[in-house]
């Protein structure tokens, strides 16, 4: 996908040949073509409206970045972006699982309110893998669909994970463009009832993962990660070159086990494979940035990195990140579920080399994008997400509390550096006889649980500043224990009272997630007779869960 053909003169086979070569090379001869075009075309700032630029990761750790402590300072670039911008050691997502925490970015709402989640009784997270009916709602507005009014050209390249039939996918809600995936690439799938993960040109399928995608697990070789920084380079030159104001969701998964780099990379990591993937999308980053600059658009252009959830510490040391000082990890609400590495840069407008103890979300990126835009929020919905552009332009602290969920059950609450856990759960006894801990090494007496403990009465309250680990709760019977309850409890009591719960859109995740509940074997069994084998069941029982949820 050669980004020249945006060029009036010949596209012969130079120009083929330059779809071939290094992404550097390419970059270098692109912009010696778009200065001569200069010649011939005004390119004015689009200052009143800012390019938006959302660099989201998948199962990234607050501990992956250098800026953070990283030992192994393998991220140079981002920590480059950090200096030129605004660091936030205080973000958060909005839930420790990938498509809700997808949904509300996009959203600017918390999961119980758009619908992302699950009353079923498993452990509360839920997301859309390839079995499931589910997803994105027709009723829920998306950041590109408001963003359309001022004129945006808006692409997401990469992973979707908000729903995989046709009324969920990207281009029925804002998107213009896609290159990516609806879902993880899990895999590979050799049965017919289970294909590959098709990945997408727009509307059109044009190969599958393991297939025309090539993913080596045993090696962890892939060029996923190059080809969709190619697309992100291309869609800002023809952007840049048609001089519209464009947003660019890029949401590459290289860290979602199981992880994967294109052969440049692997190996040059001290820290396994999985470091291999964040030197590669570290050098991406660093790409983009120097792409925006040599553009000369970076003015003009808001970008904003941060994660989806924490480090997935249960998939094991080679194929999981570190939440640094943080407790436990993706699908738990301790910080190194939720809390996020976050760096926002636009030179010239951010000023550099800035830290902020702001308290945000991934949602707040849905209002302050509109904001910097010159639009409003929707005004017939509540919208959580706060505009942080008083932030970013002169680091004003914005009052604001932080919800952790899980599903439709509020687990804990954050009030400034306190942190009031209503309920605890690490994992279910079963994943964890089954060798898959959330919480490795890392298990606090009390605080981490393998059954949904409830503290609603006498919640544990941590003071994050002094114990950011959560390893020692506040005494209850002292002086600061019950002042931090009152001011907590108040700010509780208000967030219900004011909480309309949305339609859950995810409630089949029963079956689709938990394959071998007690529920679904009963039903495969009694009904069909198919309980052999889990190959011989999954077919059957996921198109009767598929058109139960339909019609529910």
């Amino acid at each position: 996908m050669c980004f020249l053909n945006v060029l009036s003169c010949d596209t012969s086979s130079f120009f083929v040949l330059l779809c071939a070569m290094d992404v550097c090379l390419i970059q270098t001869l692109v912009l010696f073509c778009s200065l001569i075009c200069c010649f011939w075309a005004d390119n004015p700032s689009n200052k009143s409206t800012p390019n938006i630029v959302i660099i989201l990761m998948d199962d990234m750790g607050w501990g992956d970045l250098g800026v953070f402590g990283q030992p192994s300072k393998e991220t140079p670039n981002l920590d480059t972006m950090a200096a030129q911008g605004m660091l936030f050691p205080n973000f958060y997502t909005a839930n420790p699982l990938c498509s809700p925490s997808r949904a509300s970015l996009l959203t600017g709402r918390l999961p119980v309110r758009n619908g992302f989640y699950t009353t079923n009784a498993h452990a509360r997270n839920a997301y859309t893998p390839q079995e499931i009916v589910g997803g994105i709602s027709k009723d829920e507005i998306l950041l590109p669909q408001v963003l359309k009014k001022k004129g945006y050209v808006n692409k997401i390249i990469g992973k979707w994970h908000l729903g995989h039939r046709a009324h969920h996918l990207p281009l029925e809600h804002g998107f213009d463009e896609w290159f990516g995936a609806p879902n993880c690439h899990f895999g590979p799938y050799n049965s017919s009832d289970r294909p590959n993960v098709p990945v997408y040109n727009n509307s059109q399928m044009v190969g599958r993962y393991y297939e025309e995608f090539g993913i080596d697990k045993k090696t962890g070789e892939s060029n996923l990660t190059q080809i969709y920084l190619e697309e992100g380079l291309d869609f800002i030159f023809h952007q840049n070159m048609a001089q519209r104001p464009f947003f660019l969701y890029w949401a590459a998964d290289a860290t979602h086990a199981p992880v994967y780099a294109s052969k440049r990379f692997l190996g040059k990591s001290q820290r396994g494979r999985y470091g291999d993937a964040v030197m590669e999308l570290d050098y991406s980053v660093g790409q983009m940035l120097a792409w925006l600059r040599a553009l000369g658009i970076d003015k003009d252009t808001f970008v904003f990195f941060t994660s989806d959830n924490g480090a997935a510490v249960m998939s094991g040391p080679k194929q999981s990140g570190s939440n640094g000082p943080f407790l436990c990890g993706k699908e738990t609400t301790f910080e190194g579920g939720m809390r996020e590495p976050a760096i926002a840069w636009w030179p010239g407008h951010i000023p550099a080399g800035t830290v902020s103890q702001q308290l945000g979300t991934v949602m707040d990126l849905f209002s302050t994008s509109l904001s910097l835009a010159g639009l409003s929020v929707p005004d017939d919905r509540l919208i959580d997400g706060l505009d942080l552009s008083p932030v970013l332009h002169n680091n004003t602290l914005i009052n604001r509390p932080i919800f952790y969920y899980r599903g439709n059950e509020m687990m804990a609450v954050r009030v400034g550096p306190y942190k009031a856990h209503y309920w605890t759960w690490s994992n279910s006894w079963e994943e964890f006889n089954q060798g898959i801990n959330f919480c490795p090494g890392q298990e606090v007496a009390g605080v981490t649980t393998h059954t949904q403990q409830e503290h609603t009465m006498q919640p544990l309250i941590f003071h994050l500043g002094r114990d950011p680990g959560e390893k020692y709760p506040i005494s209850a019977g002292t002086k600061e224990y019950q002042d931090v309850l009152s001011r907590i409890t108040a700010v509780v009591e208000k967030h219900k009272k004011g909480l309309v719960p949305g339609v859950p859109q995810l409630n089949m995740c029963d079956m689709a997630v938990m394959v071998r509940s007690i529920f679904h074997r009963i039903v495969c069994l009694i009904g069909f007779g198919f309980y052999k084998t889990a190959k011989k069941e999954t077919l059957l029982c996921m198109l009767i869960a598929q058109a139960v949820c339909t019609y529910i």
